[in-house]
């Protein structure tokens, strides 16, 4: 549905997406990364407002830059508010619809059809200024799939809403994913999961990671990170990690810190606190590494960034290394 082969756009000397080659199929799809990350970007390649400077970009097979056959098969709702602040949400969606050639009637009643399905009611007649966050996000989700795309595209949908309209969004969006394609850029993960989408994880305007969360996490696991304590008898606990086998490296921090490098930080974590109990070691702090997708993103984000460098090279040569 999307392929990116080595595509790269320039603001001048600065990069907002480098070198990136990725191939999304029909379903849907997770964007992730921080502000800056080159998300934005990137959808903007993808929905044909951008131009590579280098490399190709395609869309349902097409370059989508000023190709009407696929803009027209793409809805997209953009991360700003929406400028035209007098119309109504109706007036808005209808207005997308005909510019995308629908005459006046099949405009309006795509646009009340859209509109119903977001919940939005008899706020489709105020004018957006009026309007709650919440209610113009609905608005512009309404203003996205009225002329029924193929690929629905949601830059940040979610960011500035209370829990309650963020949790109907979500259940919209998700509603849509079941029988259409979509592809949401954000930073809130657990919106992104609860979408049971795919993940394509995207930092410094570089793709570090793509697949399903069960993948991604796959390829958390064969790194190790980090168990660490603070304890009166560090040294001994230190003596428990390396006998349980769950251990790959130690250091001490300071007299009483102790960190432990594994691929298994909860097991172990269980172990040294039971250790701890039965021979009477006083434990401050007990931390493993968060193995959640948050955990994961971070993980991700330590390694873009050149944290543990050593260790992913280090894990990359444990599989050979366990067969000698």
């Amino acid at each position: 549905m999307i392929s990116l082969h080595r595509a790269t756009k320039l603001y001048g000397t600065v990069i907002g997406v480098n070198d990136l080659t990725v191939d999304l199929g029909p379903g849907a799809h997770g964007l992730l990364g921080p502000n800056g990350a080159g998300k934005t970007t990137l959808l903007g390649l993808v929905t044909g407002q951008l131009r590579p400077s280098m490399g190709r970009v395609t869309v349902f097979g097409e370059r989508p830059f000023g190709n009407p056959r696929v803009l027209g098969r793409i809805g997209y709702c953009p991360a700003a508010d929406l400028l035209e602040q007098q119309a109504t949400p109706r007036e808005w969606a209808t207005y997308l619809v005909r510019l995308g050639g629908a005459d006046s009637g099949t405009a309006v009643r795509a646009a009340d059809r859209a509109l119903e399905r977001v919940g939005l009611g008899e706020a489709a007649h105020r004018p957006l200024k009026t309007l709650s966050k919440g209610m113009r996000q609905r608005a512009k989700l309404a203003a996205a799939i009225a002329h029924d795309p193929d690929l629905l595209v949601l830059d940040e949908p979610f960011i500035g809403l209370d829990p309650v309209a963020r949790h109907d969004l979500v259940e919209l969006v998700r509603e849509w994913s079941r029988s259409r394609s979509l592809l949401v850029a954000s930073h809130l993960l657990h919106e992104i999961e609860a979408l049971d989408a795919g993940l394509a994880v995207i930092l410094g305007g570089r793709l570090v990671a793509s697949g399903t969360v069960e993948e991604i996490r796959g390829l958390i696991d064969t790194l190790p990170s980090e168990v660490r304590l603070a304890a009166n008898r560090p040294r001994r606990l230190a003596e428990i990690a390396c006998s349980s086998g769950l251990a790959d490296s130690l250091r001490f921090e300071g007299d009483d810190g102790l960190v432990i490098g594994t691929r298994q930080p909860r097991p172990l974590a269980i172990a040294l606190a039971a250790a701890a109990a039965r021979e009477g070691i006083a434990l401050a702090t007990l931390h493993a590494a968060d193995r959640s997708l948050e955990g994961v993103f971070d993980r991700l984000v330590q390694l873009h960034r050149g944290i543990g460098s050593a260790r992913l090279e280090r894990a990359k040569r444990l599989p050979a290394e366990a067969d000698r």
